[in-house]
């Protein structure tokens, strides 16, 4: 298992460490209620060094990036961030990731740490044009410290206008008295937040830093309260609720999927969005008691599989089982009842509008 430049870290504070994406990583600390609640309200920190980081360089690196994602790079500027993903030529999806570009000749890829072999392999199998092409994953960390409160209690640290910051956007400076930090706002928790992008030894500075901020009550959170919090806002996880098997379209994905250009799939992914898909990843309340979890059974009033979950929980936020799942393109109407199959019993659930937390 490979660990995180902040592994003695996580160990002192006395994180759960568990495997995950071939890393060990803190599952909670303080417990996943305590931290969700942080996230929600004020301001928690995540490491996710786990994530891959591509950089692509040269007059080809956007024609590349252009053939092998499914959104419209062109459409970016420097400091902009886009979300995508890799279709695999087979109406499915290789992942999803975010484009990063740095200047009209170099971008860098975020890539899921699952995929980071499968996805590396796959762009450089479409590299005709000698692009440039270096993995920083294992050198580089990522801190995603996430909340409402976050851009003014990290401002002390940075010159960086981090309140002045867009969503989708970054800027590269210095951060903590580490250079060339990048300093994105993207965000995997519906909170306003930064990701910190730093050299692996720079890890420890920016960590005590953060935590050395006196009086904040910053604190640090784990995969656990990162996965209900991203589920509240409907956001995909890849393993989950897409894989090689799902299209962006049946996914929800469409909007970044644009066909104003050649990538790989636009002509199947065009047809089936013309067409409609077969089945549709649906978001869903429970009626009845229950929490829905990953591929448990979704059936109709009588009794028919119509699909599966693919993400399940009890919403902290919301006090309530919440989910995603596929089902046939009949059942995915906003307020269509479905059933979810716990153990021996069919619990009624509600077909609802995403996101299931909405920011007072």
């Amino acid at each position: 298992m490979k660990r995180t430049a902040f592994f003695d870290k996580h160990v002192a504070l006395g994180a759960k460490m568990v495997p995950f994406a071939g890393y060990e990583m803190p599952l909670q600390y303080a417990g996943l209620g305590e931290e969700h609640k942080l996230v929600r309200e004020h301001c928690g920190v995540f490491d996710v060094s786990h994530m891959g980081e591509f950089f692509l360089e040269g007059p080809g690196a956007l024609d590349l990036i252009q053939r092998v994602t499914s959104n419209d790079a062109a459409k970016l500027t420097d400091g902009k961030v886009q979300y995508s993903c890799l279709p695999n030529g087979n109406g499915g999806i290789v992942d999803d990731l975010l484009v990063y570009r740095i200047h009209a000749d170099k971008y860098m890829l975020v890539v899921n740490a699952s995929n980071m072999d499968k996805d590396w392999e796959w762009i450089s199998r479409h590299n005709t044009g000698g692009v440039k092409m270096t993995n920083l994953s294992d050198h580089m960390s990522l801190l995603a410290v996430q909340g409402p409160k976050t851009f003014d209690l990290l401002q002390p640290l940075t010159q960086v206008r981090l309140n002045e910051l867009k969503y989708y956007t970054f800027e590269i400076g210095t951060f903590a008295g580490i250079p060339d930090v990048i300093v994105a706002y993207t965000g995997y928790t519906g909170e306003k937040g930064l990701e910190l992008y730093i050299k692996n030894e720079d890890a420890h500075k920016l960590w005590d830093a953060i935590f050395g901020l006196p009086g904040t009550g910053i604190a640090p959170c784990g995969l656990a309260a990162r996965d209900t919090l991203r589920l509240e806002m409907g956001f995909c996880l890849y393993g989950n609720d897409i894989d090689d098997t799902t299209s962006p379209i049946s996914a929800g994905l469409g909007w970044i999927t644009k066909f104003t250009k050649e990538f790989t799939d636009r002509a199947r992914l065009e047809a089936e969005k013309a067409n409609g898909s077969a089945s549709k990843l649906v978001a869903f309340e429970l009626v009845d008691k229950g929490i829905p979890r990953h591929d448990y059974l979704i059936a109709d009033a009588s009794g028919s599989t119509i699909g599966r979950v693919t993400s399940g929980t009890m919403s902290p936020s919301l006090k309530k089982a919440i989910g995603l799942g596929y089902v046939t393109a009949a059942h995915s109407a906003p307020g269509s009842t479905i059933y979810i199959q716990i153990r021996d019993k069919a619990i009624e659930a509600r077909v609802v509008t995403l996101p299931f937390y909405k920011q007072a």
